[in-house]
């Protein structure tokens, strides 16, 4: 058994008994009568204290002889999937490469596959901005580095980085 330096063990116990999600990563704890480690959060019947043992990463505890919960995985990473930033990332990556284009809340949800205001709501949760004032900062990057480094007028470049239309 390994133990670790960082945190108590009645620290580490009560993040154990209360699923705490804010220790995941942090430490690993095994149970001693069925071989098996998991994350701190792990929603697993609570061990009883005295078959308990603690590890500072996953590592250890296969080193140890203990083998990975199926329940919270954890062997895997700590970086778990966030399916909100998948959703955010996808939208990036689009107004990206389609900045020229006229786009709307509406048809980049659509193309995204999910709800204008689910859209709007997580985007601005995770990056601070809305999906219209993002595309906006790309159009006006890409206008500065245009103006920066070619011979168009400021009209041509508008309509090259989709400011203007042509309505």
């Amino acid at each position: 058994m390994k133990s670790n330096t960082q945190f108590s063990f009645e620290l580490m116990w009560d993040a154990v008994v209360k699923c705490d999600k804010r220790y995941d990563g942090k430490f690993f704890y095994a149970v001693k009568t069925t071989g098996i480690f998991c994350r701190p959060s792990c929603k697993s019947k609570t061990p009883k204290y005295n078959n308990i043992c603690f590890f500072e990463n996953a590592a250890d505890a296969i080193q140890q002889g203990s083998r990975p919960c199926k329940r919270c995985q954890s062997e895997l990473s700590i970086v778990t999937f966030d399916p909100q930033q998948d959703i955010v990332e996808e939208s990036i990556n689009y107004l990206k490469q389609h900045y020229r284009e006229t786009i709307t809340l509406n048809s980049l949800a659509f193309k995204i596959g999910v709800s204008p205001y689910y859209l709007s709501r997580i985007f601005k949760e995770k990056l601070g901005v809305t999906p219209h004032k993002y595309l906006e900062s790309i159009r006006i990057h890409r206008t500065q580095q245009l103006l920066l480094n070619t011979v168009h007028n400021s009209t041509e470049i508008c309509f090259q980085v989709g400011l203007c239309s042509a309505k």
